[in-house]
């Protein structure tokens, strides 16, 4: 019910304009999952992207324009089981665990005062684990979740929230990150309800903002023309010392 990965065989080539490189991850059980670095002309940083819950870097690769033309690099990791990457998701902390890794991968080119870690939908609680135990520049969610129990609460009632194997607390995660964070979802998200950043905005910091991207549904999101524009002003100016403007639904 949560994962529908995409899988490709191995000698799969990608076809995506501009430049790109694949880049392989080592887990620590020694499966190889399978990551692209999208780069721009001129890099300022790296957005390091978690995404969605469906598909592979095929079709995920189709956001990278939105970074490099900020003149940002993109990494998109593909989870186990999805695309070229080995195994299948068994649990909760083993997905932490690889996301960890393949972040001190990329940390190995860049320096963590430079990285962006972005987590759209499915990715945005493991993006905040992630941000929460380390340092990067700036957190950034598209649409997401107070909690996987909290929105299947909301969207299957009848089902008993103790099945749920993995939980993904972004409302205890980002209670832990220091540095500043923007949420970005729209207020017609079909997926995960909208109510959800608003109640993960009760527990940000004065830096962090929750910007509505109004008439907005779940998919999407990095083609929003108002998205392109609040994120241009972020990556360019935000310098984590004062808050954006929030940009609140009527």
């Amino acid at each position: 019910m949560i994962f529908f990965p995409e899988k490709l065989h191995k000698d799969y080539r990608f076809s995506f304009p501009g430049k790109f490189e694949e880049i392989k991850i080592q887990t620590a059980d020694k499966k190889v999952l399978n990551g692209v670095l999208f780069k721009s002309d001129s890099s300022k940083g790296l957005v390091f992207y978690l995404h969605g819950n469906a598909g592979s870097i095929n079709s995920w690769g189709e956001v990278a324009p939105t970074y490099t033309n900020l003149n940002h690099d993109v990494f998109i990791l593909d989870y186990r089981g999805y695309g070229k990457s080995e195994s299948s998701i068994k649990n909760q902390e083993e997905f932490f665990q690889d996301v960890q890794i393949a972040y001190d991968s990329l940390k190995n080119r860049y320096d963590e005062d430079q990285i962006v870690v972005l987590g759209f939908s499915i990715g945005s609680g493991p993006a905040t684990k992630l941000a929460s135990t380390n340092n990067p520049k700036l957190l950034i969610l598209e649409a997401p979740y107070f909690s996987l129990t909290d929105m299947m609460k909301h969207r299957f009632r009848i089902f008993p929230p103790f099945l749920l194997k993995y939980k993904f607390r972004t409302d205890e995660f980002i209670k832990a990150c220091k540095m500043p964070i923007v949420i970005f979802h729209g207020d017609r998200d079909e997926v995960i309800y909208y109510g959800s950043s608003l109640k993960l905005k009760q527990l940000l910091k004065e830096t962090d903002t929750l910007i509505t991207l109004k008439g907005q549904s779940h998919n999407g999101i990095a083609e929003n023309l108002d998205y392109k524009s609040e994120l241009h002003r972020i990556l360019s100016h935000y310098n984590g010392k004062s808050k954006p403007e929030e940009n609140q639904p009527e």
